[in-house]
């Protein structure tokens, strides 16, 4: 296929550089003509990385070279060209002028694909006299390593062109996820749910950024955790992102945006590339701060009370015992005892409230599964901090043979850290799913390709369990009041009949 790339900008040089290696001939262009030289530089640099490294022979790469062709003009007649992938500026008007320029310069059989990452398919497309040609074409940076991109059909696109482009894809060695064109997309709007879960955390001084990314990346599994992630991003593009997915949805509730990003966009705290975002970076940067070591008393009595889910208490129980700690039976607590609640979807004071539990030695554990060895330990007003110490100590406890348990404490909320972030995780995805935005299928493949998470939101779902999660969320709204925490009839529907999250389901199409 010969393929015109127009815009030789990051994205522009990579997706010239993939679609060469995958055997295409590729036309790369700019306005600036120093872009394109550059841009060539950089693809050769590259591929002579890649041969030093043992990935690609020698030949391959000058062969790749070879179907790089760099063009002087942008508009220049291109009777062979079959397909256009649009790099430039995100600025509808000057999207809209080159797709234009292109319409006049190229045959009506060429398809136009625009690389998007944030603007409407469908308006760009509206300024053409046949936007049926156009469609979404949205691949990420690197895009050499980054084997995710995004189809995007337009309200217009005309139905055959989707399936080409995925062929296009799939065949270059990347995965292809269809998706509506729609404020975010797929990867975008899948992500919001961490990032502006973590925020709302720090909002309410549960944990600092440094504690909430270690429970993220050892609770949940995480290569990342949010806070670094946006530090990584550039917190003034990751706050647009939020702003313009949160506007686009007419201000859902679960894609609400914080009032702390403003300010610090506004002050430079970007993250990396400004030295100073979440954390600091650079030579001069402070060391980060490491996590307070274990000083209580890891032989004082605990209690462990049954909380919402009995079987969460055995679980709790069964592992201090193994690890040795002394565990009271009994309906009630001794006077010297540490109590342990583990919450779900609740708060460790409603827990003391309705029991009539000791408020100063009662705290809440989170018993979702960790992915690593750390436990999250909540404490309330109420606590004594000698008491939380002393549980802190319990709680890092391990059996014979294990390493120590790392524990982190925080701010009782309901749900903890970790639930709360998987459950705006699994919401958000299951609400993208409800609006058939894309299928379950591609929603889990586009965040575990795209994001990097252990599982997409979906069967991360499952791997609790559609009705467990239902009660968190539940229970998170119920307690919070809070509608972004409201479930989602995908959700719903599927606890309650006992169906998969990532089952698709029968639709009234299917029974027509």
């Amino acid at each position: 296929m010969r393929i015109r790339i127009v815009g030789a900008g990051a994205m522009g040089r990579g997706i010239a550089q993939w679609a060469a290696v995958a055997g295409h001939t590729v036309e790369l262009c700019d306005v600036r003509t120093e872009a394109v030289t550059a841009a060539v530089d950089f693809v050769r640099s590259m591929l002579e990385r890649a041969v030093q490294k043992g990935r690609m022979s020698a030949g391959d790469s000058a062969a790749a070279l070879d179907r790089l062709v760099p063009l002087d003009d942008p508009w220049a007649y291109g009777p062979e060209v079959e397909l256009v992938i649009e790099a430039v500026r995100e600025d509808l008007d000057t999207k809209a002028e080159v797709f234009g320029k292109l319409e006049q310069a190229l045959p009506d059989s060429a398809v136009f694909a625009t690389n998007t990452s944030s603007l409407s398919v469908t308006r760009i497309a509206a300024s053409l006299r046949d936007p049926g040609r156009l469609a979404g074409l949205h691949f990420f940076n690197p895009v050499p390593l980054m084997k995710i991109v995004e189809v995007v059909p337009g309200a217009a696109t005309r139905p055959g062109i989707p399936p080409v482009l995925t062929a296009l894809v799939e065949s270059c060695g990347h995965r292809a996820v269809t998706v509506a064109d729609s404020p975010g997309f797929l990867v975008n709007h899948a992500g919001r749910g961490l990032v502006t879960e973590a925020l709302a955390l720090l909002e309410e001084s549960v944990a600092d950024p440094a504690g909430i990314d270690r429970i993220a990346r050892d609770v949940l599994g995480l290569r990342m955790g949010p806070f670094e992630l946006m530090d990584l991003t550039g917190l003034d593009v990751t706050a647009a992102v939020i702003d313009s997915i949160w506007q686009g949805f007419r201000h859902e509730d679960r894609l609400r945006p914080s009032f702390l990003t403003p300010n610090r966009v506004t002050a430079g705290l970007h993250g990396r590339k400004t030295g100073q975002g979440w954390f600091a970076y650079g030579q001069d940067a402070p060391a980060p701060a490491p996590e307070p070591p274990v000083t209580g008393d890891a032989d004082r009595p605990v209690f462990v009370a049954d909380g919402e889910y009995a079987q969460d208490a055995a679980a709790l129980r069964a592992a201090l015992t193994a690890a040795g700690a002394t565990v009271e039976d009994g309906a009630r607590p001794s006077g010297t005892a540490l109590v342990l609640v583990p919450v779900w979807g609740t708060t460790v004071a409603a827990s003391v409230a309705a029991p009539g539990l000791p408020a100063a030695r009662t705290f809440g554990v989170d018993p979702l599964p960790p992915a690593g060895r750390r436990r999250v330990l909540a404490v309330t007003p109420a606590a004594d901090p000698s008491a939380a110490r002393d549980a802190r100590a319990v709680l890092a406890r391990a059996a014979d043979g294990e390493q120590p348990w790392a524990v982190s404490v925080v701010r009782d909320t309901a749900g903890s850290v970790a639930q709360r972030l998987l459950a705006s995780v699994v919401s958000v995805g299951t609400s993208i799913a409800e609006r058939s935005l894309a299928t379950p299928a591609d929603i889990d493949l586009a965040v575990t390709t795209g994001l990097g998470y252990p599982a997409g939101p979906l069967a991360w779902g499952d791997r609790i369990g559609a009705a467990r999660m239902l009660e968190l969320q539940r229970s998170l709204h119920a307690t919070t009041g809070d509608p972004r925490h409201r479930p989602t009839r995908w959700l719903t529907e599927r606890a309650q009949l006992g169906l998969p999250l990532t089952e698709p389901g029968v639709s009234p199409a299917d029974c027509a």
